[in-house]
């Protein structure tokens, strides 16, 4: 009877360790096809992001008087490809193309001090700002201050990253976010006169 026993309980140890393997390998495939949606859900919310982002700056460009009006006056879209021999002359072919992937750049003279030379805004926009927006903004920026042109950079979304709001406010970049206007006049009070003033 001891012997028969002994052997149930040595049966019901080793259908328990095979339930125990089946539940283990039933977890591991779980946790698997968890981190298979996890990753197919990070590919939807970048795909949603970039499609919120082209929103974004399609907007800006069409409502560009709507956005920048209350900061300048006879205020322009500006098409860099109407510039590519300037641009050309002046810059790198390098330099040239990271030009062109600038999202938006608005010209016009400045609402509150119309007798100042004309301004221009290298605008950066996305959903979400972050820091790589405020060093892209400066960089492009600067490209176009090195053919002559007075620059503000700018960045403009829904949100903005803490890091980023710190840059923006070291570097004094312009922040457009949910129709408030931040860094205007200390942007403005760092901008050179650059070395002419195309009036085109």
């Amino acid at each position: 009877a001891l012997t028969n026993a002994v052997e149930q309980l040595a049966e019901a140890q080793r259908r328990t360790e095979e339930r125990l393997e089946a539940l283990a390998e039933a977890q591991r495939r779980t946790e698997e096809q968890i981190q298979g949606l996890e990753r197919r859900l990070r590919k939807v919310e970048n795909k949603l992001s970039d499609i919120d982002g082209r929103t974004l700056e399609a907007r800006y460009r069409e409502r560009a008087t709507s956005y920048f009006g209350p900061l300048l006056r006879r205020l322009r879209v500006v098409d860099l490809y109407s510039l590519e021999e300037e641009l050309v002359a002046h810059l790198a072919p390098e330099e040239f193309n990271e030009l062109l992937w600038l999202d938006l750049v608005v010209r016009g003279q400045l609402r509150q001090h119309p007798e100042e030379p004309e301004v221009w805004l290298a605008v950066e926009v996305s959903s979400v700002v972050d820091r790589e927006d405020v060093a892209r903004a400066r960089r492009r920026a600067d490209l176009l201050r090195r053919v002559g042109y007075r620059v503000v950079p700018v960045v403009a979304g829904q949100d903005m990253t803490r890091g980023a709001e710190a840059e923006a406010r070291k570097h004094k970049v312009v922040v457009l976010q949910d129709g408030r206007v931040l860094l205007w006049e200390e942007s403005l009070a760092g901008v050179g006169e650059g070395e002419r003033h195309p009036g085109r």
